[in-house]
């Protein structure tokens, strides 16, 4: 019962930075996780970062790790990714996520349409 849209994606150099956005709508429940997904040509979709209702945890990925920062604004209903330092295989095709609860470990059941991020080397 929740509509999510992603945003921000984009053609960069190696090195360069974006920022990704996840806007919310439509929700039913007080509070939901997010998380940040992706999936490159040919390989199945991974998870990459997520965050829960308060902002208070996160979790990255070992591979985006030092790179990626997840946060969240609940007052715009908006989450974001700003994806620093990209590489060549950060290309994919990223999807924000959503659960209902405050936690981050769980099934995600609501799901945008993608963003296309492609790093050329």
């Amino acid at each position: 019962q929740v509509q999510l849209v992603e945003s921000g994606g984009g053609l960069v150099q190696a090195g360069g930075s974006l920022r990704l956005s996840c806007a919310a709508s439509g929700r039913t429940f007080s509070s939901y996780a997010m998380a940040w997904f992706r999936q490159a040509p040919g390989k199945e979709r991974e998870f990459v970062a997520a965050i829960s209702w308060r902002g208070v945890s996160t979790y990255n990925v070992d591979s985006v790790k030092g790179r990626f920062t997840i946060s969240r604004d609940n007052a715009k209903n908006t989450m974001y990714l700003q994806m620093n330092s990209l590489k060549p295989e950060d290309t994919a095709v990223y999807y924000c996520a959503a659960r209902s609860g405050d936690y981050i470990v769980g099934s995600y059941s609501y799901w945008g349409q993608g963003t296309q991020v492609t790093v050329s080397s």
